[in-house]
């Protein structure tokens, strides 16, 4: 699984967070970590797992008491501040790529906020 940061991916000045190239056994590593995330309050720092490999950017997720999505001061630590329901709601977009290898992609997130997290086993969307 790799992870980088693409600036300006449409006309509306948004950006993404994109983690792609992975297989169904890292996409269900993935989530759960997500899933210690919610049920141990932890910080995750996508930097420091051996099956991430960081190319211009890392990501640290959090729990906050809103959701927030990905922030950044300098567009190279990204920090993504969800509710345990927002965490919650990714393990179930996570689902179908732990249980068979998928191709499409898919946002983990839709919230008023110019960065958006992507899941993208191929890199595209």
């Amino acid at each position: 699984m790799e992870l980088d940061y693409i600036e300006n991916v449409n006309e509306f000045d948004e950006h993404v967070v994109r983690l792609y190239n992975f297989n169904q056994v890292e996409a269900i590593l993935f989530r759960d970590l997500i899933l210690e995330v919610i049920n141990n309050n932890l910080k995750l720092n996508l930097e420091k797992l051996n099956f991430i490999k960081t190319r211009n950017c890392n990501l640290i997720l959090g729990l906050l008491d809103s959701d927030e999505g990905i922030f950044t001061k300098d567009n190279e630590t990204f920090f993504c501040a969800l509710t345990k329901d927002g965490y919650q709601n990714i393990v179930k977009l996570l689902e179908p790529y732990c249980t068979q290898e998928k191709k499409n992609h898919q946002y983990l997130y839709d919230l008023d906020n110019n960065i958006n997290l992507l899941f993208a086993p191929e890199g595209t969307w």
